[in-house]
Formats: structure tokens, sequence, C-alpha cells
């Protein structure tokens, strides 16, 4: 769908009556001069105003949190080089939509010599289909495509159309920007709140910045309900009526996107430092966003084997309770659970041999296939295999003195015994249970080499039966 050029329509509702216009839109920029913050784009030697001095515009994907400036940035841009200005909703234009747009920028491109940008909102909404059909026209110079994305666009947009364009990273506006912004606002007769004889102190400005987080236009808009609510008589807006007109704070967390991904990096990389401060806020964090409980849990199951492993072998015991709690609670309780898993693991000592350890084995599993089990463990059920030699030396580590055997080398595969000093599959961890128990294993092996000689198997025992049920320790078997 595509609309006429935003501003007209504005500055002539703004004519008529100024409140039938909501307050961002009013005081949204009208020059590079009135951009607040971005000074790395905006400013003396910032990108967008090298393109508007040379009058120069290429395609950009404008990527950036909500309100910090991406559509004000595409329509001075447009206006800065005398281009047609058209945008299009990806959450409402189709094909047909597109196709018209580009139709109209060929006409205009044609017969009066101008150039047409083409804004797409939200354009990581587009599917593959509409960004395709997109393409060609972009890559041809039919038209000149400004994107906005909250969404990190290498995950987002195809990589043939955002290798036409180039990526212009914007930032949440500072709260040093956001008091400049809120105090233009109240002191604007034209556009703003200055007809209304309301004035506000720094402190109160500057607490209404900080839960706008970096957003311009939650900013304005909170400021002007907060002025509607100022008693007839009253002159001075306090932080009691601010609070009044706050909504809940956006925790920008959709549960698919980049910022759902950086939270759950943020929890993760904060129990893996053993920050047990941050991975409360991070875990309260994604779940008073709304996040599925039971994605966190299964994301604590997964590190306490992942990151924790055998340097506390409790730790997946406690996640894996923690899961099962919040699958029998539900929220809000399941907060409780989640929370006493998430800071033991923090506390925990760490060890990541599970993930070394597999990664190694998968190598050499996918390197050498399928390699033939060594005869001295391969299980002897027959007189014939007994007669191939099956189980043939093989030492059941219940009748060794120390449980291991003092010339035992390797159970691997023969192939990978015989490579150069034998592939390291495993190494423990220097932490916890984990290094404890290969010190202590380490220290039996060397008491079987000294102190116990090579020993003959055990009448019936040169093999374990495993479809069989071991023997019962009290029958002396």
């Amino acid at each position: 769908m595509a609309f006429p050029d935003p501003p007209d329509l504005l500055e002539h509702a703004v004519a008529k009556d100024p409140a039938l216009v909501p307050l961002p839109e009013r005081m949204r920029p009208r020059t590079l001069d009135e951009v607040v913050g971005q000074a790395h784009l905006v400013g003396h030697d910032g990108l967008l105003r090298r393109l508007v001095a040379s009058r120069r515009l290429p395609s950009l994907v404008l990527w950036g949190p909500p309100g910090s400036g991406k559509t004000t940035l595409a329509r001075l841009l447009a206006g800065a080089i005398g281009a047609r200005f058209e945008i299009l909703s990806a959450t409402q234009a189709g094909v047909k939509d597109l196709r018209a747009t580009i139709e109209r920028a060929r006409v205009h491109r044609r017969d009066r010599r101008q150039p047409t940008v083409v804004f797409v909102d939200e354009i990581h909404r587009f599917n593959k289909a509409q960004q395709d059909a997109l393409l060609p026209h972009v890559e041809a110079g039919v038209c000149i495509l400004l994107g906005a994305t909250t969404e990190n666009p290498s995950f987002e947009i195809n990589a043939a159309l955002l290798s036409r364009c180039r990526v212009v990273e914007l930032r949440p506006l500072e709260d040093a920007d956001l008091v400049r912004l809120l105090r233009r606002a109240l002191q604007d007769r034209e556009r703003g709140l200055g007809g209304q004889g309301v004035v506000a102190s720094d402190e109160t400005l500057e607490s209404l910045a900080r839960v706008a987080q970096g957003d311009a236009r939650r900013a304005l808009r909170t400021l002007e309900l907060a002025v509607s609510l100022v008693p007839k008589g009253r002159s001075e807006l306090d932080e009691p009526l601010v609070t009044q007109a706050l909504e809940r704070p956006d925790l920008h967390h959709d549960k698919a996107g980049e910022a759902h991904f950086n939270v759950v990096s943020a929890l993760i990389k904060s129990m893996r430092a053993s920050d047990p401060d941050a991975t409360a806020y991070w875990l309260a964090r994604m779940l008073e966003a709304g996040e599925d409980p039971m994605y966190v849990a299964r994301r604590l199951v997964i590190f306490a084997s992942e990151d924790v492993g055998n340097a506390d072998p409790q730790g997946l015991v406690v996640a894996h309770a923690a899961a099962q709690a919040v699958h029998l609670v539900g929220m809000p309780e399941a907060v409780l659970p989640l929370t006493q898993a998430a800071t033991y693991l923090a506390l925990a000592e760490k060890s990541n041999s599970a993930l070394r350890t597999y990664a190694a084995a998968r190598k050499l599993v996918r390197q050498h296939g399928a390699l033939p089990v060594p005869l001295e463990i391969r299980n002897a059920v027959t007189q014939m295999m007994r007669a191939a030699k099956y189980g043939a030396g093989y030492k059941y580590p219940h009748d060794l003195r120390y449980g291991v055997a003092g010339d035992h080398t390797s159970y691997l595969p023969q192939k990978l015994r015989d490579s150069a000093g034998g592939p390291p599959i495993f190494a423990a961890g220097r932490l916890g249970w984990e290094a404890g128990a290969a010190e202590a294993l380490a220290r039996r092996r060397e008491d079987a080499r000294e102190n116990e000689p090579p020993r003959r198997p055990s009448k019936g025992r040169s093999t374990v039966d495993e479809s069989e049920e071991p023997p019962d320790p009290s029958s002396g078997a």
C-alpha cells in the first residue's frame, strides 16, 4: 500500500488543529540540524551529512531500535535530494502494491527526471518474493530504496538485496538527548506544548528520559499525556504526574528477533562468567517481557551440561528439577525455581569438557566412519564368537583390586590407537568434582601398574554378556 507524502498531510492537519496530530509527529525534525542524537551520522563529518552535501543518495538500510529516527531520517534524506517520497508498509503491502509503486517511480524518472525514494518500513517483514521483486529495480536505479528495520539485516534481508544497499546503524538516544528533545517540545509554541504554559524541572525530564529507554517517540508520547494530566491552575509538571502517564516499560523482547537472542546471550554469558547479579537481572528481563518459562528452563538444562558439566554434576540435577517445577507450578511462581537454578549455575564451578569431548569424538567418527570394535571388548555370546577370539584378554574391572587394569591402554578402535600419540578426546576440566575424579583415576591407574601383577581373566568372565543381568554380589559369583 502506497501513501501520499506524509509531510503534506501533517502540515495540513497541524494548520487546522495541532491537537489532532500526536506530539511525536508534530515534533518530527524538519532539517538535519533539528535531529537530536545520532551524531555519528548527522554530525559535522557524519555519513548522512556528507550524503546530503553531495546530493547523491545510495540505497540504504536504516537499522536501529524503535524511536531512534529511522523514518525521520529517510524523509529528510529524500527531501535533501529533491526526490519523491513513497512509503510502503511491509506489514500491509503486497507484490501488487510494490509493482505499482515502482511503475510510478519509473514514470517520474522518465517524464520529470525526478528520483523516487521508496521507504519500506519494517523491511524485515518483506518475504523473499517481495524482496526479489524489488531487487532488479533497485539495481537498475529505477528507485532509491530506504529500508527501516529493528532486526539485524544480515539475518532478515536477502543477501542479494542487502548487497545493493549500505547498512546504516542508528543507536538508542542518550538520556541527555531525550531531555533536550523534551525541553524543546515543552517550549515550542508552534508545534509543541509551549502554548499550555507547563514547565518541568531537569530532574523530572531526566526521570522520563530514563524510562523511555532511548525511544524518542515513547518519550514524547508520555510527555504529552503527562502534560494533559496537569490540574487546572497549576503549571508545573512533577514526577508523580509523569509516573501516572508512564506505560509499562517496553522491554524490546520479541521472542524471535535479535533483541530476544541478545538477552538470551546475556543470560548465558552472565552465568558462564559466574556473575549471579547479572544472571538474575537478565533472567528477570526475559520473564517480565513474557518469555516462555519452559524456554528459559531448557536453556538452563543445556547450560548445566555445556558450561558446568562434571565440575559440579549437581548442576544438571538442579536445572532438570527446575524445569520439572516450572511445568508443575507455572507462572508466576515458576520464577522462583528458575532463579534458584540460574543462580546455582552462576555460582557453580565450570567445565566445558562435555562439549569439547563430544566435538572431538564426533570429528573422529565423521573422519573415519564405522571402525571395527576391538576384539577384546566384543560380546562373545556364542561358541563361534569365542573361537574367533571375541572377548579374548578382556579383564573384568570389578575383579581388579583398583578397578582398573594396570596394563590398560585404550579401548578405541585399533586404527585410532595406532595414530601418532593417540587422539585427544577427553580432557578433564581443572575445577570441581571432575578435576578431583580425573586425578583419582590417574592415581588408581598408577597404583595398578605398580602394585597389581597382570592377572588372567576370572573364570567365566573373559567377557560380559550384556544381554544377561549382572551377577548378584551376595551369591559370590
